[in-house]
């Protein structure tokens, strides 16, 4: 099973890259059990985008 460190640098890698099914069979075993990493990847697209928004911003 994953550990916290490596299910979270899946979820920020699959932001950039597909996973293997490997990999997405392994992150959703962990995220099924483990609460932090589930709201980690829910939050993760709404930080992204954040992030985008604030370095697209005109007043740099």
């Amino acid at each position: 099973m994953l550990k916290c460190r490596q299910a979270t640098r899946l979820m920020s890698e699959s932001q950039e890259r597909p996973l293997t099914s490997q990999e997405k069979l392994s992150l959703r075993l962990h995220t099924l059990m483990c609460s932090a990493c589930n709201n980690f990847q829910r939050q993760l697209p709404v930080l992204r985008r954040l992030c985008r928004a604030y370095t697209e911003r005109e007043d740099k």
